[in-house]
């Protein structure tokens, strides 16, 4: 604990770089002050760096491109693996765990070591790793990297230590499970194969043990060859040879047949007593044509072949459709007796795998379910029933069902609020799901100690908004709201898609959410805004509409000397500002100046609607064409639900709303904020240089893949929703280096704004900046830079970059707390804008608010980001709320329909009234601390000189609070408050793409989010105390179960069945029958796992203890294992000689003839 005191003289707190061309901190408008009277703060800060570490801790979402899938039949655990290296292991709801290679090579092939707790994976980069299952946290115990082969295919027969490796020289090689070391056993190709055999037979595609015998290794070759290699006599039992190629394999469980799916949509049936030939070809999708051929097929890349006790095999299969048919969907077959159906996929399949009720191969399968692997989704399909319905996913799989292009985070929310909105959306739920339970159940969970109530908002590319349930690190969809059902539709080759090539008008740009009021605010990227309430009735609606003409005057010569004669705010007792700013208020009014001028990019729906329970739509804001340009995207939004008031801005300006009235109360351009105190003194600005600047980059669209000619127009939002991740590489090194940084920096805002912007401290740099063309066209500066220039030249546009509502002091002579605005802009400049706001009830709903001139002006280093406000004890200030009321509920007499609010008065916790508060602001490279009223700068931290600040938040953690700052170059950072020491400083990731600057946000509780990839949401923590208790809320993967007995064979089939249970793997793959390996052909890399689970337990001697407690408990196991099975055998032995002692008694006394 640090207790800092502070005498407030007028002075500032000195900082490098602080006095680089900004005015004083104590100045409203740049020039020095009277010292204030001397006061004495006594703040005690409680947070330490022992408070702060980074981890992550859950990911959630589809896993982005998936490779790979494998399914644990007695743990019931399911592996997915990505092409970045990354492996999703699932379970039952709250059991799920994301892995990563260190190579981020792509996973080939994911194995279970079935019942054992270990996964194995096969990565493109040709090694084999093995992931130990049995900690909270997986991690890689052993690893071979092979040097001279390619891994091709892997087999791991149930309960084997050995693992069959095929490669694409054709090789087979085999793995020891325990030690990871490879055996001298190796199945040479030349030697599988015929030596008349003159052509290679290409890579192993496929490998299995035969269900008859375990000593019988069945090779498949992708050329057509299919080889039977009986591995104790190393000899080839039967070759097979096909003119097609193979791409799977599958056996009947007796081992008496298989089946081979191949690259000309045809399923071929071998039985072992013949090979010559297949017992059976078929095409299940190729017809017989007019002139008696069949139609070509694609492949069936993979079938499965399994039987079941009460019914007809089932041989499920994917591919194999005709290719006349164009547009047809990928699909799934499933041949069930004569009966066959094909189910349709909304994606391509990756990969499929039947689930079944014994894990021996030898046993009749009994299928119950078939996971589906597709591109973008996961599905179960249920076996049981004759329709095949699918399960209803408890996984948040979804999350990209339209690309995600902004996310907000909400800890500690209301716990009334979940139950709500999951009743609400409950309603909407899709129907014809399997009844059956979820197969997939594996692990173990339980609610930890340390949750409250989370809530995540994703919006999407079109305009739909999801509320997710996010406590105790789980996600689960609560409700869903379209904004687009408040538009009319868009006609083809209208508006601004066709102007533009817009291809997502509705797309979500920024929300704003007050919890407790249920108030719920969308920014769309047509410039449009969409205020909705909640309501648990239904109700009968006409959405009212604001239309604002939000635009500056190029044309105006604007110095200080002009501002001081023509202040741009009314006087205290006017309702409007300037005229020529504002469009007409009347809800859908249209000028006649022309079809290109006046007009909302959107068209609001003018008739009666039916809404449903949930969010209704009460107020529509849209912006203006105005002289043959689109306006400008909405930078910064901001809602007081106990004001009643709205506010936003871009670059041209900044507008207030009454959404009680629906009346605009401000709309005013950036530059006539300012009034006399503008601290810059501005050139004139060209329009027409202007328009073609801005205009042609304002409005951009969101999709997947564009042509060469719509890439000037494309937004931001591309590398959100585009699902080949598009490299920002360029941008990000030259953010790296600090004497590049203002081009990356300028190249990123463009991206995450939509307009071109300028900062403050762009405006005193020493160096010149110049790009080629292309540079300039693609990030839309046309122009050089030079330390010449001593004002903002021509196309300058200074954005209105964060919004904050709140209770301050609007003037250094207030003696009490007033609703204020605080607007921050690009140039690092903070206004201070009071309100004067009716009270009661009824004069509120009445007269109008009313806006009084600008007051404090604070200048930072780079675009304001955050304003937050904290009291002198150093506790934050919420904003003021109005608690939620239903407007559409029944009448009640007894109860009036007034609105209540609840305030956080700084001055309410404190014992010297009026005493005043702390306006923390910061900026993209600096961070204040003012006192208020006086404005006195009471503290200065300069964040970081080589990159800037993409995202900040006050946020409270541990019962204190501090500021947590993201950059770009990937530093998660926090400060204390109000003194802004450095309390953690990590360097967490690269920025490798817009998607994470556009959707990293921190919140309360020291969590944050971001979207990893287009499908998948990172959940991330910076509290020490949240990584400790990370190991008890993250749910366990590993449950002892007893693996199932396998199915007695009978007397007669085990006596005259061979020696298939006598087959000893060891005898022939160990070092003592095979020998070693070359070591120059995989080289072994242990791992950390096996440590890393030990630390978890304990450390020092102690951990030697459990580590060997572990081992006894296994040893012991395992004995305890072997004398079970030579009882059995004992018990066997003692029935044999029962029955051989009494057919002997009963063949005693018989002769010869009587048998």
């Amino acid at each position: 604990m640090k207790k800092f005191r502070k005498v407030l003289d007028g002075l500032t707190t000195s900082s490098p770089g602080g006095t680089m061309g900004s005015p004083s901190c104590g100045s409203a408008a740049g020039t020095p002050t009277a010292a204030p009277t001397p006061k004495e703060i006594d703040v005690q800060e409680t947070l330490v760096s022992e408070n702060f570490q980074l981890c992550k801790t859950v990911r959630h979402g589809f896993p982005y491109q998936p490779t790979s899938l494998a399914f644990d039949p007695v743990q019931k655990i399911l592996a997915i693996g990505s092409r970045s290296g990354g492996v999703r292991i699932l379970g039952r709801p709250g059991v799920d765990c994301y892995c990563q290679h260190e190579s981020g090579a792509a996973v080939l092939q994911l194995q279970f070591l079935i019942n054992e707790g270990a996964l194995v994976t096969a990565c493109a980069d040709d090694t084999l790793h093995l992931w130990n299952l049995r900690q909270r946290r997986p991690a890689v115990l052993h690893s071979l990297k092979f040097n001279r082969e390619r891994i091709t295919f892997c087999h791991l027969p149930f309960q084997s230590k050995w693992l069959y490796v095929g490669t694409e020289r054709g090789n087979t090689h085999i793995v020891n499970i325990e030690s990871f070391i490879l055996s001298g056993y190796v199945i040479m190709w030349n030697k599988a194969i015929e030596l008349s055999t003159k052509t290679h037979p290409g890579p192993v595609v496929h490998l299995s043990d035969s269900p008859k015998d375990e000593g019988k290794l069945l090779i498949g070759f992708e050329g057509g060859t299919i080889v039977q290699w009986d591995l104790r006599a190393k000899k080839a039992d039967f070759r097979i040879y096909y003119d097609e190629a193979i791409h799977s394999v599958s056996w009947h469980h007796e081992g008496k047949q298989f089946m081979c799916s191949h690259s000309d949509g045809s399923l071929t049936l071998w039985t072992l007593r013949n090979t010559t030939k297949p017992f059976q070809v078929t095409f299940p999708h190729g017809k017989i044509q007019k002139d008696g051929r069949k139609e070509s097929c694609k492949p069936i890349l993979k079938v499965e072949y399994k039987t079941s006790r009460s019914s007809e095999p089932f041989v499920i299969f994917s591919g194999g459709l005709s290719y006349d048919k164009a547009g047809r969907r990928p699909a799934l077959t499933i041949m069930h007796g004569k009966a066959i159906t094909v189910l349709e996929m909304d994606y391509p399949i990756v990969e499929f795998m039947v689930l079944c009720e014994t894990p021996y191969n030898n046993e009749v399968q009994d299928p119950y379910a078939v996971v589906v692997l597709l591109e973008k989704d996961l599905i179960v399909v249920d076996l049981t029933q004759s329709n095949f319905p699918v399960f209803e996913n408890p996984y948040p799989m979804d999350i990209h069902e339209s690309p995600v292009t902004c996310t907000a985070y909400f800890a500690d929310c209301p716990p009334d609020i979940i139950p709500i909105l999951y009743s609400i959306g409950a309603k909407n739920k899709k129907t014809g799901y399997s009844h059956k339970e979820w197969p997939i159940g594996g692990g173990t969970w339980t609610l930890g100690s340390h949750t409250y109530p989370e809530i995540i908002i994703t919006g999407h590319a079109d305009g739909s908004i999801k509320f997710w349930d996010a406590s105790a690190f789980t996600l689960q969809m609560l409700y869903k709201l379209k904004t687009s059902k408040v538009f009319e539709k868009p006609k083809p080759g209208e508006g601004r898609a066709a102007e533009l090539g817009e291809e997502d008008p509705f797309a979500v740009q920024m929300v704003s959410w007050c919890p407790h009021s249920r108030i719920f605010c969308v920014v769309g990227i047509s410039a449009h805004i969409i205020l909705y309430r909640f309501s648990k009735y239904d109700a009968n609606t006409q959405i009212v509409s604001l239309e604002v003409r939000l635009q500056c005057e190029p044309e105006d010569i604007i110095t200080p000397s002009e501002n001081e004669n023509n202040p741009c705010f009314s006087e205290p007792g006017s309702h409007s500002p300037q005229p020529h700013h504002q469009h007409p208020l009347s809800p859908g009014s249209r000028t006649p100046d022309g079809a290109k001028d006046s007009i909302p990019c959107l068209k609001v729906k003018d008739k009666m609607v039916r809404v449903p329970p949930g969010y209704q739509s009460d107020l529509v804001i849209q912006l203006l064409w105005v002289d043959g340009e689109p306006p400008q995207q909405i930078t910064s939004l901001d809602l007081n639900s106990a004001y009643g008031l709205l506010a936003f801005g871009n670059c041209n300006g900044l507008a207030v709303v009454d959404y009680l009235q629906k009346t605009v109360i401000l709309c005013i351009s950036t530059l006539d904020l300012y009034g006399a105190t503008d601290p810059y003194q501005r050139l004139t600005r060209s329009p027409r240089r202007n328009r073609q600047s801005t205009s042609e980059h304002c409005m951009r669209g969101l999709s997947n893949f564009y042509s060469d000619s719509k890439k000037r127009i494309r937004t931001s939002y591309q590398s959100l929703t585009e699902l080949t991740d598009n490299q920002q590489s360029i941008d990000m090194e030259r953010s790296k280096s600090p004497t590049s940084g203002h081009a990356s920096r300028r190249a990123m805002l463009q991206q995450l704004h939509g307009v071109t912007m300028y900062s403050h401290d762009e405006h005193h740099t020493t160096a010149a900046y110049c790009w080629n063309e292309r540079e300039s066209r693609e990030n839309s500066f046309s122009r050089s830079r030079s330390s010449s220039v001593s004002s903002i030249d021509r196309d300058t546009k200074e954005a209105i970059t964060t919004l904050q509502f709140g209770e301050s002091y609007g003037r250094k002579s207030d003696a009490l707390p007033t609703p204020c605005l605080w607007v921050g802009t690009s140039l690092g400049v903070g206004i201070l804008i009071p309100l004067s706001i009716p009270t009661d009830h009824e004069e509120r709903m009445e007269d109008p608010v009313t806006v009084g001139p600008s007051g404090a002006v604070q200048m930072l280093k780079g675009s304001v980001l955050r304003f937050g406000f904290l009291d002198c004890n150093g506790a934050l200030i919420q904003s003021p709320y109005e608690v939620w009321r239903d407007l559409n509920a029944p009448e009640d007499p007894d109860r009036t329909r007034r609105r209540k609010l609840v305030h956080f008065s700084p001055s309410s916790s404190q014992d010297a009234f009026g005493e005043g508060h702390l306006a923390v602001v910061c900026s993209e490279r600096q961070a204040k601390v003012f006192l208020m009223p006086s404005q006195s700068c009471l503290f200065v931290h300069n964040i970081t000189e080589s990159s800037f600040v993409l995202r900040a938040d006050v946020v409270s953690l541990c019962n204190s609070v501090c500021l947590a700052c993201f950059c770009a170059n990937g530093h998660v950072m926090t400060l204390s408050l109000p003194s802004l020491r450095p309390l953690m400083d990590v360097n967490y990731l690269p920025l490798t793409d817009m998607r994470i600057a556009r959707t990293f946000c921190f919140t309360n509780e020291g969590q944050a989010l971001y979207l990893s990839s287009p499908t998948e949401i990172q959940r991330i923590t910076y509290s020490q105390e949240m990584c400790d208790n990370l190991q008890e809320m993250l749910g366990e993967l590993f449950t002892p179960i007893e693996t199932p007995e396998a199915q007695n064979r009978g007397f007669l089939k085990g006596f005259f069945g061979g020696n298939a249970h006598t087959f000893d793997r060891e005898e022939l793959f160990g070092e003592a029958a095979a020998g070693k390996a070359s070591r120059s052909l995989a080289q072994h890399i242990p791992g950390q796992g096996g440590v890393e689970g030990m630390k978890v337990a304990a450390s020092g001697a102690v951990g030697e203890l459990a580590r060997a407690r572990i081992a006894l408990d296994e040893r012991g196991q395992r004995l305890g294992e072997l004398e079970e099975r030579t009882a059995l055998m004992m018990t066997s032995a003692e029935t044999f000689s029962k029955h051989a002692h009494e057919l002997m008694l009963k063949c005693k006394d018989k002769k010869w003839y009587q048998f």
